[in-house]
């Protein structure tokens, strides 16, 4: 169902009358919403957040910045989704905040921050909302002779090129001992930090220059170690129109069908206690909970563990929806939450599948000297001496 007119918007959010259960956990025993928990004020919650929608658009209240730092004040985890009651309702939730934004943006009310995501973007020599060189990963494809035309497209990312190179490095040769037929190509952003801010005006323009880069591989598959890239090519590319007919994986998918067909094999022990936080674009978003799971369980000599909150309640670590560029110690607070509760099941190693929530994650870790080790799923199995029993894919 898509949402073209506004009776359609009116129809829909109307329909909570703010019960309160997407501020809590189904138990009550604590909060899902990091936005209510920090402001303790029922607009900054989800129900708050939709009345505020449906008081503009039925023309009751007006644009202003405190209005729009409402809407900017919210990480779009989705765990209002999971707790919300209203089955036809729930699911449109995270598409309703952000859509807001995009009128936010419309009526020249984006936050000053925020909008460096788009200028960066936008930059001719950047393409990324790091505002980092554009890399067009010629010097990676050389580096492990890559061909130029192959099965799968490697969809580095923004950030894993630009912030997490040793989870991107350890990808490529995670690849590459695995003898996949891979390449890369001249990647621009895949829009997801300028689309949870509203700011979609060239996203269209992203997409088609990305599909067309993929195209000229030939490649029939392309896969990401990018929670965040891996949402937004599976489910926003289509949003806004895209056509393809490639398959889209993230790095988990690709080694647990690996390893549940035989083709390769953990070979060494990794002896440490481990705990795994749940990103929300590959968890809520999308709905792999136990597939990473399963992953981690057949690494040898693991002690796997799980926080009190995972899964689709699983807290949020504080980097999406803009929030870590807008509100930076608000998202490393909550990242703190996060890796305390780590902590508290006595983990050594904080690991996920996401290279944001890896950086912040990292960020709350360092700051406030709480000793976990942090790193992602494909950083361990690139310590691992892995078998590789047949190359050949299905």
């Amino acid at each position: 169902m898509t949402l073209e007119t506004e009776q359609d918007w009116k129809s829909i959010v109307h329909r909570c009358f703010r019960c309160g259960y997407c501020k809590f956990t189904h138990s009550y025993s604590d909060f899902n919403c990091p936005s209510y928990k920090k402001y303790r004020f029922e607009t900054y919650s989800t129900g708050g957040r939709m009345w505020l929608i449906f008081g503009l658009i039925n023309g009751d209240i007006q644009w202003s910045q405190n209005l729009s730092n409402v809407l900017y004040a919210c990480t779009t985890c989705g765990n209002c989704v999971e707790n919300c009651r209203f089955e036809k309702f729930n699911s449109f939730i995270v598409d309703f905040i952000e859509a807001a934004r995009a009128e936010a943006v419309k009526a020249g009310f984006c936050p000053e921050k925020q909008k460096l995501l788009l200028e960066r973007t936008m930059n001719s020599e950047m393409f990324n909302p790091y505002g980092e060189q554009n890399s067009d990963n010629a010097d990676l494809k050389k580096e492990y002779d890559l061909p130029d035309n192959a099965e799968w497209v490697y969809f580095i990312g923004c950030t894993s090129n630009y912030r997490q190179k040793k989870l991107r490095d350890a990808t490529l040769r995670l690849l590459k001992k695995a003898k996949i037929d891979f390449t890369l190509i001249d990647e621009h952003c895949c829009c997801s930090p300028i689309i949870r801010t509203g700011q979609i005006t060239p996203v269209k323009d992203f997409i088609d220059y990305n599909i067309t880069q993929i195209k000229k591989t030939g490649a029939s598959k392309v896969i990401t170690s990018c929670a965040g890239c891996y949402r937004t090519i599976k489910k926003d590319w289509l949003k806004f129109g895209a056509e393809y007919e490639f398959e889209v994986l993230h790095t988990l998918e690709l080694v647990k069908q690996l390893l549940d067909d035989g083709k390769i094999k953990i070979k060494s022990e990794y002896n440490k206690t481990v705990t795994y936080h749940d990103p929300c674009h590959i968890g809520r978003h999308v709905g792999l909970y136990e597939e990473p799971r399963e992953v981690y369980k057949q690494i040898p000599g693991i002690n796997f563990v799980e926080m009190k909150r995972n899964r689709e309640n699983a807290w949020c670590c504080g980097a999406g929806g803009g929030v870590k560029i807008g509100y930076p110690d608000w998202a490393v607070e909550i990242s703190k939450e996060r890796v305390e509760e780590a902590k508290e099941t006595g983990a050594t190693v904080l690991s996920s599948t996401c290279p944001f929530c890896r950086t912040n994650l990292s960020d709350a870790n360092e700051k406030h000297e709480l000793g976990l080790e942090v790193i992602d799923l494909i950083e361990i199995l690139d310590q691992l001496e892995i078998e590789i029993n047949d190359s050949n894919l299905i």
